[in-house]
């Protein structure tokens, strides 16, 4: 019987050595020291010649598992079933099991997608696999799919398009790890393909900030903005965002049946909200009389700042605002967005002395530590009233002087 010492002691170019136990079984000398390839001889049941098989490579596979797969072999013999023509057979089977990388993408964006809040980001998931992978890797088999086959098809985008490569990457893994829970891959290439691509500027550094309107000149925009008569629907979406500190789609897609007048708030469903949780806002008085100005010029529909009373003004209609009015941003040579006025409030709060955790729950963030987030059974909706109607105060302090 051959020992184990004895394996590792196996040289190139040796002799083949008898491992015992199963006629037949043979360690062959590999390329290293201490390395070999198991190899059971046999007779053909079916075909009466003389073969081969191999049973794994020393010292991966150990003696004791080499005598144990040469005695599966020879018991499938002795039945009179080719080992060999077996596994060939088992192989073929399994392959027709396992999908091409496309197919078991297209499966898992059936999965996701309803979980989509946003029509464009739901495109957009299958669309870039479809633009930079599919080309390349759609067809192949994903058990065959390896680390350097990822790394080549990021690399044409990946310091060209970062963040687009960085996503395309994310949604790779997403389809290798389903591909691992159904057996169908051994493991997942995406976790290691950093190692053969160049290193990115990195998020900290790609992070474009949107420009802000620095708060001290909010009152000079807002009374710009309420200086035309009658306002536009734009402008209204504008300022209604400016005094809730609203993101711009929760604004576009504000529904009537989402405001209480009898106690000024606004009460956003978990279905547009960023965070999946219902957000409640307090309306300052500024705030409801917009709403009211609005209801008398409303063309009907649900949608408070529909255009036509049919669907959601686009995003372009409030930057369009912005674009033209070229108001003064903290970003040199950049004028101040949309969302950048969140920034612009949560600057007035930090300035104003209110407290980090009445901003945050003013802009709905998401409370990143899970202990903490546990203890925040409040939204605070009060303190926040009186908050908000400071900032519609100070906003409008010029805007109600003219």
């Amino acid at each position: 019987m051959l020992s184990n010492a004895k394996a590792k002691n196996l040289l190139p170019g040796d002799k083949a050595l008898a491992v015992g136990g199963t006629p037949g079984l043979w360690l062959h000398p590999g390329s290293g020291r201490g390395t070999g390839k198991f190899m059971l001889r046999f007779v053909s049941p079916t075909s009466g010649k003389r073969r081969d098989m191999g049973l794994g490579t020393f010292p991966e596979t150990g003696l004791a598992d080499a005598r144990r797969l040469a005695m599966e072999a020879r018991a499938q013999i002795s039945q009179g079933i080719d080992p060999i023509d077996q596994r060939k057979s088992a192989a073929t089977s399994q392959r027709i099991t396992i999908p091409s990388f496309e197919a078991a993408a297209r499966t898992v964006y059936e999965t996701i997608a309803p979980g989509f809040r946003n029509a464009k980001h739901r495109d957009q998931w299958i669309n870039s696999l479809e633009t930079y992978v599919f080309p390349t890797l759609g067809a192949r088999l994903v058990s065959e799919l390896t680390v350097a086959d990822f790394a080549a098809a990021l690399l044409p985008i990946w310091l060209l398009k970062e963040e687009t490569a960085s996503r395309v990457k994310q949604r790779c893994e997403r389809v290798m790890t389903w591909c691992i829970a159904n057996g169908h891959a051994p493991a997942n290439p995406l976790s290691a393909v950093d190692a053969l691509l160049p290193r990115q500027t990195g998020n900290r550094d790609r992070v474009v900030h949107h420009p802000a309107a620095p708060w001290r000149g909010l009152p000079e925009i807002v009374l710009d903005l309420t200086s035309a008569d009658p306002i536009s629907v734009s402008r209204q979406a504008l300022l209604f965002l400016i005094l809730t500190a609203a993101r711009s789609g929760e604004v576009r897609e504000a529904r009537w049946s989402e405001i209480d007048f009898e106690t000024a708030t606004w009460t956003i469903p978990p279905e547009r909200m960023k965070a999946g949780r219902r957000h409640r806002v307090p309306l300052s008085r500024q705030a409801v009389a917009l709403l009211e100005g609005r209801m008398k010029s409303h063309l009907g529909g649900e949608l408070i700042f529909s255009i036509r009373g049919k669907g959601a003004m686009s995003d372009m209609t409030i930057t369009k605002v912005l674009r033209l009015r070229k108001y003064q941003s903290d970003s040199l040579d950049r004028p101040a967005t949309a969302h950048g006025f969140r920034s612009s409030f949560r600057d007035w709060v930090s300035e104003s002395g209110y407290s980090r955790d009445l901003a945050e729950r003013a802009l709905a963030h998401t409370i990143a530590n899970a202990t903490e987030a546990a203890y925040h059974r409040t939204d605070q909706l009060d303190q926040r009233r009186a908050m908000m109607q400071v900032w519609a105060d100070y906003i409008y302090s010029l805007a109600q002087q003219a």
